[in-house]
């Protein structure tokens, strides 16, 4: 470790060199590229020269040890840096999984209510609100993309987009089916129901990635509408784009101009490929990894809200929180953590193993 550790530090060193030379600062782009490879490691450059002292320190106390007068000073500086050594050693290794690449993207987020019929509807829409007053909490942008709502107030499918810094790290966990248990607003009798939504959550694409041929494109225009006559609109403005390669079908009604339908159906298309497309190469690597949290198998049952009980429980890493009031008003934090401290784990685990 400490060998990866070295080269790691010069690396470092050698970038902020070069950041200082006239041919990079005045190169835009090179060093602001060079700049976030600075931000990534320096947390690493940090701890690992917090791991070189302890040592030092280690060598130096033994080294007194054999002055009677210092004998005493020596030893209580040994057992300090001897016992600070694990913990940070443990912190280095995390430090030194590799970072999801998508971490720092915006995310597009599809909530589609499953089996529960008007209250797995209701269910998403809860879940949708879940979802809103979290980005609200952290200081997150959040723009509906395509809403299509039932007549009682729920929600059959929405896609929205979620614009903010690492929305990507905080939210990746939250791909699956998402089951409720409790009793529906139109139950008389008081009998707790079950039903569930499905949730997918996509990094956004960046267009230089990689582009669609516009002639595997076959785009559909209508007019938009809605349940109670919301966004109905006498003019063609809503957007159907289908992929014809993947069969993948994107809708955009939400705003009334044609043209930025488009735009965003484009940007929601362009996030499904590349992440489907992701998903097949990090198939390999997640087989090798059975014990991970995972990311996205939308037909895996990772939370159940048990509204009577007042409890969420997170089935992947067995966590239960008596606090679904909080957590249904966006308190997200908690099991959040959680699932990136698991999934470091796993990564870790997987990564000693190998």
């Amino acid at each position: 470790m400490e060998e990866k550790l070295l080269e790691i530090e010069q690396k470092y060193t050698e970038i902020q060199k070069s950041l200082e030379t006239p041919e990079v600062y005045n190169d835009l782009k090179l060093s602001g590229r060079l700049s976030r490879q600075i931000s990534e490691m320096e947390p690493v450059v940090t701890a690992f020269r917090r791991y070189k002292a302890l040592k030092q320190q280690i060598a130096e106390g033994r080294e007194l040890l054999s002055d009677p007068e210092m004998r005493e000073l020596a030893k209580e500086e040994i057992d300090a840096a001897e016992a600070a050594l694990p913990g940070l050693e443990e912190e280095i290794k995390l430090l030194l999984v590799p970072k999801d690449p998508n971490d720092d993207r915006n995310v597009i987020i599809e909530i589609r209510g499953g089996t529960g019929g008007e209250e797995a509807a209701l269910f998403a829409h809860s879940l949708y609100r879940m979802y809103s007053m979290y980005a609200d909490i952290r200081k997150w942008k959040t723009e509906v993309v395509n809403l299509n709502e039932t007549e009682l107030g729920g929600i059959k499918e929405i896609s929205f987009m979620i614009e903010g810094a690492g929305a990507y790290s905080r939210l990746k966990f939250e791909s699956g089916v998402h089951r409720v248990q409790r009793v529906p607003d139109t139950e008389s009798s008081g009998r707790i129901h079950t039903s569930a939504a499905t949730v997918a959550v996509l990094p956004e694409a960046d267009e230089v990635e990689f582009s669609i041929n516009p002639a595997d494109l076959q785009i559909d225009t209508y007019r938009a509408s809605g349940a109670g006559g919301q966004h109905v609109n006498k003019t063609e403005s809503a957007i159907r784009i289908t992929h014809l390669p993947t069969g993948t079908v994107v809708e955009c009604q939400d705003e009334r101009s044609q043209h930025k339908n488009r735009d965003r159906a484009m940007k929601i298309l362009a996030s499904r490929i590349y992440d489907e497309e992701r998903r097949r190469q990090d198939a390999e690597l997640a087989a090798q990894r059975k014990g991970q949290v995972g990311t996205g198998d939308r037909s895996e049952r990772i939370r159940t809200y048990n509204f009577p009980q007042g409890r969420v429980t997170d089935h992947r890493i067995g966590l239960t929180l008596y606090k679904i009031d909080a957590i249904m008003d966006g308190a997200l934090d908690e099991i959040v953590d959680a699932l990136t401290v698991a999934d470091r784990a796993a990564k870790l685990s997987a990564g000693d193993g190998e």
